[in-house]
Formats: structure tokens, sequence, C-alpha cells
């Protein structure tokens, strides 16, 4: 990459030493396990590598976004603290709203929920490995966490990489990252404080799946809380270690699901079949050719059946918490809005034994 890049960005970076040292005591540590050690953000790590093997981008998301299909067949990867999740396929149909704050990647194989306002700045990266060049777009929040990566694939187009990087070039290639403390959340209420027949009401009153999060905002109650409070006619707790036994159940009969795994500022979704599913170091893994999924199944402290109503009949999902309340996956039955849910996904979700 021939950029230029602020001072002190350089090979005699303090912290890209640092990183070099730690790589070479151990080679297989992740970029994200890194920083940890390293007590620094991930971005600052990226941005610590400019002028060697990283460039920064322009931000401009309405512009950038859709560029990304040029590069044709590539793996998006979305993650949060627990789950790992890698589709393979092609950046199309992509949408983002005038107001700047949100966007859609909706073709066949990449379904992406972006929400743009928490999304901060972007890296191109061609990093050496033993498998060659490993060129990626990555992008982080305000606080240096990753939102989102694209990795192109060896069926991408390097032509479009090279157009693609010198279109968004940002002039500066400032490691300045402005990173701010993440916002205090505000303090839930009690549940004594909580009106629990009208939060039951407004939930069986929902004619979409995606007015659910309208309904906790309503009425000022936390995700896992409300699955308490509903009642198990919508929402019964199961044993966490259900969730692979179901997994591999699904990929068994070959029943098609949705599986989602979001941050505060992405969703990313797989739906289709899964098949190849194994253990690996504590980790639960899909390992398909076109979508992979890492989970790491004991930080999974609550497991949930969760019903809702629709125009289409009662929609069933598994979600899995960890402890601090966080969302680490969701996985549905595959449906189309219009179509009522699989009776196989059905049956299979209603088949685990809830908690006594």
């Amino acid at each position: 990459m021939d950029v230029q890049v602020s001072p002190g960005k350089t090979l005699g970076n303090d912290l890209y030493l640092a990183w070099q040292v730690l790589r070479s005591e151990q080679p297989r540590l992740r970029t994200r396990d890194a920083a940890e050690r390293l007590a620094v953000s991930e971005a600052e790590l990226m941005a610590s590598r400019l002028g060697v093997d990283c460039q920064r981008l322009n931000p401009d998301w309405a512009q950038l976004l859709p560029a990304l299909g040029e590069l044709g067949y590539v793996m998006a990867l979305t993650r949060n603290e627990h789950c790992v999740h890698e589709r393979k396929g092609h950046y199309r149909e992509v949408t983002v709203m005038a107001n700047g704050q949100m966007g859609l990647v909706v073709s066949a194989d990449i379904d992406l929920r972006l929400f743009l306002g928490g999304w901060a700045s972007v890296f191109a990266l061609e990093e050496e490995s033993s498998r060659g060049t490993q060129r990626s777009i990555q992008v982080f929040d305000r606080q240096g966490v990753a939102i989102h990566k694209v990795f192109l694939t060896s069926e991408s187009h390097g032509v479009a990489w090279a157009a693609l990087l010198a279109r968004f070039a940002d002039k500066t290639q400032s490691a300045e990252l402005d990173l701010q403390p993440q916002a205090a959340e505000p303090e839930p209420l009690a549940d004594v404080d909580i009106d629990c027949a009208s939060l039951r009401e407004g939930w069986a009153a929902l004619k979409d799946t995606h007015h659910f999060f309208a309904l906790l905002k309503k009425h000022r109650v936390q995700r896992t809380q409300a699955l308490r409070l509903a009642g198990e006619r919508w929402a019964e707790r199961l044993e966490p270690g259900q969730l692979p036994l179901l997994m591999q159940v699904v990929g068994e009969q070959a029943v098609p699901i949705m599986v989602f795994v979001g941050n505060r500022h992405m969703i990313q979704i797989h739906t289709g079949p899964v098949s190849n599913l194994c253990w690996v170091d504590g980790w639960f893994n899909v390992l398909d050719p076109a979508f992979n999924l890492h989970l790491k199944a004991q930080k999974v402290k609550e497991l949930w059946r969760v019903r809702k109503p629709s125009v289409d009949g009662v929609v069933t999902s598994l979600e899995a918490y960890d402890a601090q309340g966080e969302m680490v996956v969701q996985l549905f039955g595959a449906r189309k809005p219009g179509n009522p849910e699989l009776t196989e996904w059905r049956a299979l979700a209603e088949a685990a034994p809830a908690m006594v």
C-alpha cells in the first residue's frame, strides 16, 4: 500500500513493536485477544499498522458499502463476545437510509442489519499469513471494538480491491481515533415496577416480530427481564446445554434455520441448513462451505424458547444470553414474511423440556 502516514505511526511505533513481540511468542493469537493482552482496543492495534500493511479508509458508508459488491465473492464476519458468524457470498442489494443511521444488505447469502450511528472508523488490511496474503475491510465503533469485517476469498476480484482502496483512501491516514467511553446504560426498572399485565397484553397483540423491540422500549424492560415476566405462554427457560443438542438434530434432519448473531451495531443472518457440526476446544462449531459459526457454549448462561404472535401465526425462536443478559445467538426456522413457521422447526424447538 502506497500511503502517507501521520508521524509516529511507522515500524518504530511502540504498540506495533509490542504486538510483534507478542505475535512471535504466540503466533496463533487472534488480533482481538492480542489487543486485550496489550490493554488497547482492537482499533488502536489496527491503527498501529498504518504504513505497514494497513490503510485507513474514508467512512462514507453510503458509498463504501455498495462498493463492496465489486469485490465479488467474499466472507462477511460479525461477532460478539462469545459467538462468531461467518457467511460467504456477495455484497448485493445494499441500502443506506437517508438519515445515515441504518442500513441493510439483503442478498440471498449475505444478510445484514446495520446500525450505522455507532460506526466510526474503517481500515483495509493486507496481511501476510501461511496461506498467502489475506485482504480485509474492518469496521470499528467509537470504543475501538470491531463491528464487522469483510474478507476477500480466492474467488474475489483483486483488481476491484485495488480500485476500492484508491477510491476510498483517507487523505490523512491519521492514527488518531478519538475513542470514547461507552455510554452508561439506563438503570433498569425493578420487576415490581413493571406493568406485567400491560406487557403481556402488548405481547399478545404483536403482529410482526420486528415490533418486539418497541414493546420492550415502551415498557422500559430489559430483554431477559421481559422473558421472565411474560409467562410460560410466551417464554420458557431451557437448560443452556439444549442449544447445541438441538442444532445437531437440526443438522441431522436438514431443517433450514435462520441464525442471528449481532453486536451493538450489527446483526448478521444465515438462512439455510447446517450440516457439519463439531466441538473444538470448548467451542461449538458449524463448519459448512458457505457458513461457519463458532459458539463459546459455556458462556451461554440463559437459553429461552420464545413465542411471538404475528399475522403469519406464532413465530418460535431460541435465544441464548450471557451472564450480563446480552444476546449471544438467536435461532428461528427459515421463513419469509407472509409464510407460516416451518412445522419441522416448531416441533424441534418445542421438544426441549422447560426448566422447572
